[in-house]
């Protein structure tokens, strides 16, 4: 999504951001990588987020199984001259983008809302407020 006053992404961003997503996929799902911190670690590549000029993309990346998250990511960035020379290979762009790696926060997110949505305190405003809706009958003539 985009912030407030920014555009939205192009098409062009779109379809370049997924091909840098699904070239790392499979370079992470083949094993390429023989660094230490990704030993063992199975990362999934959530989204790629390429910048209007196509020359930076932010790769928001995500170590599955309770790996250890800051010791994946500061892998990912020791090998981001290994993976952006792939991406060179595999795209066709007048630029090389330069990546920029962050973890992905929404499942953690994601796991909040649901935790506050199973509280029974929220649970009963939302019976309530269910309840009420059916109560009401049929709008005012």
């Amino acid at each position: 999504m985009s912030r407030r006053g920014e555009k939205a992404p192009s098409q062009r961003q779109l379809r370049v951001g997924e091909e840098i997503r699904h070239t790392l996929a499979m370079i992470l799902e083949r094993g390429e990588l023989r660094d230490p911190g990704l030993k063992g670690a199975s990362i999934t590549v959530t989204e790629v987020r390429a910048t209007p000029d196509l020359r930076h993309a932010h790769v928001y990346v995500m170590p599955l199984g309770g790996g250890d998250r800051a010791e994946a990511l500061q892998a990912l960035k020791r090998a981001r001259p290994f993976l952006r020379r792939h991406i060179s290979k595999a795209l066709t762009l007048k630029f090389s983008p330069d990546l920029h790696f962050a973890l992905d926060e929404t499942f953690d997110e994601s796991d909040r809302i649901g935790a506050l949505l199973r509280d029974p305190h929220v649970a009963q405003d939302t019976v309530n407020e269910a309840r009420d809706d059916t109560d009401s009958g049929s709008p005012d003539e």
